[in-house]
């Protein structure tokens, strides 16, 4: 009986053939970056390979692992879109979040002496947020609740004074809730951040800026970050800020602080991101009647 062969079908051949080629391309680069020749052959690559590159270095480790200089030659190497990607990308991580969070606001011209010490829990499908302000920080003992699901316009909760006693319902975008921050607590969190680098970062394309202007590695309240500087000539009110520094965490894409300045220099904004932990939430943890509440 005479022998039949299997044969590949030719489009199956090619798709395995055609990553075969993607995963050798990578591969040397894969646990690599330590030279600028290094970080160039990383410039290279297309967009999408960068991201690629950058999502598995971080998971693995090996981005946190390079020293300064090697981060710094790492990121000017970057197409000045595979950053917005990554970090688009890695939204999908974050849906369901806590944080903890340290933030200062220039507000009506004061800069607070202390920073607001909070305790943040998000789920971004439907949005809800619940914050406490903790113990040692300003505003200590405060507490709100936002669902978009039930009352997309009102958060609940006691924001100071008599309504540290008394908590009542209120306008998201009302004086008692800009009282002490000039966003509204539907931006309280990673995902806000990055999406107004993103949006931000359409207009610096517009005005000819592809590259942050300084990129350095710091250290800020012991996180080793990139930091990543942009500025315009323009400045506000065109754009957020007329300078930010946002510094990029190495293990994974998101932003783990934060420096605003406005068109006199002057700090207006600075957030660190201290603890983010994905972890799933049921309905009583965005419920005033939860019991480990004060509402």
């Amino acid at each position: 009986m005479p022998r039949t062969r299997c044969r590949r079908a030719p489009d199956l051949r090619f798709a395995c053939a055609s990553v075969l080629c993607l995963a050798l391309a990578l591969a040397p680069l894969a646990t690599r970056a330590d030279t600028p020749e290094d970080a160039a052959r990383i410039g290279g690559l297309d967009v999408e390979q960068q991201v690629q590159w950058l999502s598995q270095s971080a998971a693995s480790g090996g981005l946190a692992k390079l020293d300064d200089a090697q981060l710094v030659a790492l990121f000017r190497s970057l197409d000045a879109r595979t950053l917005p990607r990554y970090l688009q990308e890695g939204l999908h991580d974050f849906d369901s979040y806590e944080l903890t969070m340290r933030r200062r606001e220039r507000i009506k011209g004061k800069w607070p002496t202390r920073a607001d010490h909070m305790l943040v829990r998000v789920t971004r499908e439907p949005l809800r947020i619940y914050a406490k302000w903790l113990p040692d920080g300003a505003h200590a003992g405060q507490e709100v609740i936002y669902d978009d699901s039930r009352r997309p316009d009102q958060l609940y909760g006691h924001l100071g004074g008599f309504l540290g006693v008394v908590p009542i319902w209120a306008s998201v975008n009302g004086a008692l809730a800009r009282a002490q921050s000039n966003h509204s607590i539907r931006e309280l969190g990673v995902d806000a951040v990055t999406q107004r680098f993103i949006d931000e970062g359409r207009k610096f394309a517009d005005a000819g800026i592809t590259k942050p202007s300084n990129i350095e590695v710091k250290t800020v309240d012991g996180l080793r970050v990139v930091a990543l500087t942009y500025e315009t000539a323009e400045g506000q009110p065109t754009f957020y800020a007329k300078k930010e520094v946002l510094g990029l965490d190495l293990d994974r894409p998101v932003f783990r602080t934060l420096e605003s300045f406005d068109n006199d220099g002057e700090i207006f904004e600075s957030v660190v991101f201290e603890r983010i932990e994905t972890k799933p939430f049921d309905d009583l943890t965005f419920d005033p009647n939860n019991p480990d509440y004060r509402f």
